[in-house]
């Protein structure tokens, strides 16, 4: 039986820590149209893993030290190219990938960095479930204690501004709550598709749900739906869990999408 071995009891506990975790901080990014800031910090997170291991400390701490400076670098930087924003995120990358890739062409590190590019269940230990658990109970207390001024900031940040709450301190919070979800991911679905696991539950919830509240519920449940069958199934077919499950999440918002489609066309009369 899979679950008695304790690499996957590990994966598993993580993976059901993501699948909360990411889709509460998806809804406000995509929401707030900044889903390619997910991205482009899931691929600097790199530059962290390879700091973490080359100096010898846990990759997912290392990962978030470097993401949180890199979304508060975002944050910064936004007072500078407001009607440019997409060039801070090509500064981000220049900054994050250069970084990990001369780390990792030094030759120095400790270990190798490829199984947080891909994602791999085997790697995931103990030590990294605690991490993992300590994140993201700190980032989902944090989350819960800021809703109301998150939604306040989604929405119209200047309404947010006159009603007295501080924009400015909530988006730097918020980039690094975007971080520790980043951070806390990248040992199972890898850095390379974690900016699909942030967006797309996201996607297909907004196709079903008729409320704020209601987008939230449903992109965690579809992100459990997707990350705990990807993990499984890539396990079965021996492939890397991360890309499998993008894989899963997109095939499941397209299926969503034809349903709803496909029901339309029967209220119409068309079918």
């Amino acid at each position: 039986m899979i679950l008695t071995y304790t690499f996957f009891q590990n994966a598993l506990i993580v993976s059901i820590l993501m699948g909360v975790l990411l889709p509460m901080i998806g809804v406000f990014l995509v929401l707030r149209r900044y889903a390619m800031i997910g991205d482009t910090l899931a691929h600097a997170s790199l530059a962290g893993v390879a700091g973490g291991l080359l100096f010898n400390i846990n990759p997912i701490l290392g990962a978030f030290i470097f993401t949180a400076f890199a979304g508060a670098l975002i944050e910064f930087l936004r007072g500078f190219f407001r009607k440019y924003s997409e060039i801070i995120l090509s500064v981000i990358l220049a900054i994050g990938v250069g970084a990990a890739i001369t780390i990792i062409s030094s030759g120095k590190l400790h270990a190798n960095a490829n199984s947080f590019l891909f994602g791999s269940i085997l790697t995931v230990t103990r030590d990294d479930v605690r991490m993992v658990l300590g994140l993201s109970i700190a980032a989902s207390v944090t989350l819960i204690f800021l809703y109301d001024q998150l939604i306040y900031t989604v929405f119209d940040e200047d309404a947010a501004r006159l009603a007295n709450v501080k924009v400015k301190i909530i988006n730097y919070a918020f980039s690094i709550l975007v971080a520790a979800a980043i951070s806390v991911s990248i040992r199972i679905v890898g850095m390379m598709v974690i900016g699909s696991m942030i967006a797309l539950p996201v996607a297909t919830a907004m196709q079903v749900a008729k409320s704020f509240r209601g987008t939230v519920l449903w992109s965690i449940a579809f992100s459990l739906i997707d990350i705990i069958s990807g993990l499984f199934l890539s396990y079965l077919f021996n492939v890397a869990p991360g890309g499998f499950t993008a894989l899963l999440s997109a095939l499941i918002l397209l299926v969503i999408i034809g349903i709803k489609n496909a029901g339309r066309r029967i209220a119409a009369g068309r079918l």
